[in-house]
């Protein structure tokens, strides 16, 4: 098999452009302790090729496409169990995976949302991620408190994670081209090993906020907690996109202690 067809259900569009492959590679850092990288969507190998010549990690690839895995086996042989026919989004990490690794992908734009919240779920293993996502996606992710850009998934990130914006790629580096810009982006784990709060309220407390982002948060989080029950503090009175992650641990805090 010689090559694979991108499939546009799947969300592929395969870097072709050597230069960039190099870049997203070279932007592991194994030195941050661990030594297992997994690659989400390998497609044709393009970043496989850099991987899998290094000597700091061991690489493994899992695609959810038949013929992309098909060609995978026929190009590394070397790679057997490494090699996974699956669907990142449900893959049991503990299955596989015993110690610390990194994350790497060109990952699919339709679910690139869902990549990162697997991320989260994984975050005691995902030590590092080193992707490529839809410019507007990457830019969410990075995004300080003030802006529009802040959101929902940039809280998230932001409370385990480091992120980086490492550099733009153009659609003339894929095949087919997308219609939109693409961003490379660096997640690092940060030293928070659990939130100074109950975290399943945090993320009740967060998507709440943002899913009414226009209202303050004193109506915005009236579905979960009665307004009489708010008290007086100032943060009720902002929308959520003023709101840091150590403001919206504050607020859970508040919110468990009242309701």
């Amino acid at each position: 098999m010689s090559s694979v067809r991108a499939k546009k259900h799947l969300g592929q569009h395969f870097l072709t452009d050597k230069n960039t492959a190099a870049k997203i590679v070279g932007a592991l850092r194994p030195q941050l302790g661990y030594d297992t990288v997994l690659e989400v969507g390998p497609g044709m190998g393009i970043l496989s090729d850099f991987l899998l010549a290094q000597d700091a990690y061991q690489t493994w690839l899992i695609d959810v496409d038949g013929e992309s895995i098909e060609f995978l086996k026929q190009h590394y042989p070397q790679l057997d169990k490494q090699l996974i026919y699956g669907d990142f989004l449900r893959l049991d990490f503990s299955a596989h995976f015993q110690g610390k690794l990194a994350v790497i992908g060109n990952f699919p734009y339709n679910i690139s949302s869902q990549i990162l919240f697997k991320v989260l779920e994984e975050r005691h293993r995902v030590v590092e991620v080193v992707g490529m996502f839809q410019k507007e996606v990457a830019e969410r992710c990075v995004a300080p408190p003030g802006g529009k850009e802040y959101g929902i998934l940039s809280v998230l990130i932001q409370a385990y994670y480091g992120v980086e914006y490492l550099f733009t790629v153009k659609a003339g580096a894929f095949n087919p081209p997308p219609k939109v810009l693409s961003g490379v982006i660096r997640l690092t784990r940060n030293a928070t090993e659990t939130l100074d709060c109950d975290e399943l309220l945090f993320g009740r407390v967060v998507k709440a906020a943002f899913n009414q982002r226009r209202k303050t948060l004193r109506n915005a989080l009236a579905g979960l907690i009665p307004k009489d029950r708010m008290g007086s503090n100032p943060l009720y009175d902002l929308r959520a996109e003023r709101l840091s992650v150590t403001d919206f641990t504050t607020l859970t805090n508040e919110i468990s202690q009242r309701l």
